[in-house]
């Protein structure tokens, strides 16, 4: 039976990965963790809940130990535009925390553990569209150096340790129903709320930005899948690329105009115009389609109307 530890639960996308692996594994079977209290009654309303400090290793060892878990996902991290504020504490908690992570695997012998990266592994001197997998990693945020030393040090651990690990890097990620933690992609997650609520929206980065982007249900499927994936069939382990689509600031908002002909938008490019820039346009995700089947269902049209049926709805209803 799995027994499933979320690090890292009350995020963004941690939030909705408790619920859908809930509904596969059942409710007792998944624990959500986190530093924050903010979600204790959302997530501990139909399953455990554990307040976990990631880089207390004993604290994460007891958590381990009271629920018999076999497999981890960590999704805890503190993301790109925070991480250049404070980047200490993004160093002790991506890489302290990950270390954690990985040597109570390792000392539980716990089955699997998935451990996200991000397109911020990827740096200036990379190739900007369909950027491939292996290529040059020279990353200029903190986040970006710890996803990129993350992802070697969780190869490490399955070729020296024989410690099954396995990650994929996400690009910008967009929900309707949690707003996102402080990343240089959250605008294409205000921008829906903003046109809904105000019908404009001032964006932090030029119109021409354009970024590798995903819809929430198709980053949740990526994460499932990957983590269900036979291990045996995997050649690479901690750096899947994994894409969906790609489209500039420009674009997303003239998608927008279709379903609400009046929204307007200008621009103010802030310091995470430049950690844009740094970042592929596209990326080339055919080892994950080609090793556990990775396929997207949703486009940027799709995702718009969906994006705006939902946040339109709570709107109306008084919750945004």
């Amino acid at each position: 039976m799995e027994k499933i530890l979320v690090i890292g639960s009350a995020g963004q996308i941690g939030s909705e990965l408790v619920v859908s692996l809930r509904k596969i594994y059942g409710n007792e079977n998944v624990v959500a963790s986190d530093l924050r209290t903010d979600e204790i009654g959302k997530l501990s309303a139909n399953g455990p809940y554990e307040i976990l400090d990631i880089t207390n290793r004993a604290d994460l060892e007891q958590v381990v130990d009271k629920y018999g878990i076999n497999a981890i996902i960590n999704m805890a991290a503190i993301l790109s535009a925070v991480g250049e504020k404070f980047p200490m504490k993004a160093w002790d908690v991506n890489m302290n925390g990950l270390i954690n992570v990985l040597e109570v695997s390792r000392d539980r012998k716990i089955e699997r553990v998935l451990v996200p990266s991000s397109i911020a592994a990827f740096g200036p001197e990379t190739p900007k569209d369909n950027t491939p997998q292996e290529t040059i990693l020279r990353p200029t945020t903190m986040y970006g150096v710890t996803k990129v030393a993350g992802e070697l040090l969780c190869n490490y651990f399955v070729e020296k340790l024989d410690v099954d690990v396995r990650g994929l890097r996400y690009p910008g990620i967009i929900s309707n129903e949690t707003l996102p933690g402080g990343g240089t992609t959250d605008y294409a997650v205000e921008i829906y709320y903003e046109a809904i609520k105000n019908k404009k929206y001032t964006c932090f980065v030029s119109s021409d930005t354009r970024l590798p982007m995903m819809y929430m249900p198709d980053c949740l499927k990526a994460t499932i899948d990957l983590f269900q994936a036979d291990f045996g069939k995997l050649k690479h382990h901690s750096d899947f690329n994994v894409g969906a689509m790609s489209f500039s600031v420009e674009e997303l908002a003239a998608s927008i105009k279709k379903y609400i002909p009046e929204f307007e938008i200008d621009y103010k490019p802030d310091y995470r115009q430049m950690i844009a820039e740094s970042w592929p346009r596209s990326v080339d995700d055919s080892l994950a389609r080609k090793e556990w089947g990775w396929e997207p269902e949703f486009d940027l049209d799709a995702m718009t109307r969906d994006m705006l049926k939902v946040v339109g709805e709570k709107h109306e209803k008084g919750l945004i």
